[in-house]
């Protein structure tokens, strides 16, 4: 996936924002709080997502995978897309409608409702 597809996916889910932050790394929103990530690793772009807690477990030790830096250092349950083999698009963008599915859960009921979500 490039950043540019990363980009297009995340801006065709429903009620997202995007902002450029944290050293250029395009940052995906719902309802304000961050679903998806896309930054620079070794000159490649790396994506970072939220999880599940099983699915830290299975994908942390998978290749191209890791712990999403900074995130799952402070307890949070992100994962970061880094280098090949990594995902495939598809299951990249399955994890990244997975973070925003759970970010959008997490939202109160006032705040989904303004959204239409």
């Amino acid at each position: 996936m490039t950043r540019d597809e990363f980009n297009a996916f995340c801006a065709a889910l429903p009620q997202t924002s995007h902002v450029v932050q944290w050293g250029n790394a395009d940052v995906w929103k719902v309802g304000g709080k961050v679903f998806a990530i896309c930054g620079w690793a070794d000159d490649a772009p790396a994506f970072t997502f939220k999880v599940t807690e099983l699915g830290f477990e299975v994908l942390s030790d998978s290749p191209g995978l890791r712990p999403a830096p900074y995130l799952a250092s402070r307890g949070l349950k992100w994962i970061q897309h880094y280098a090949e083999p990594g995902l495939g698009d598809d299951g990249l963008r399955d994890h990244i409608r997975a973070s925003y599915d759970m970010i959008a859960a997490a939202l109160s009921k006032k705040k989904r409702a303004e959204l239409g979500l």
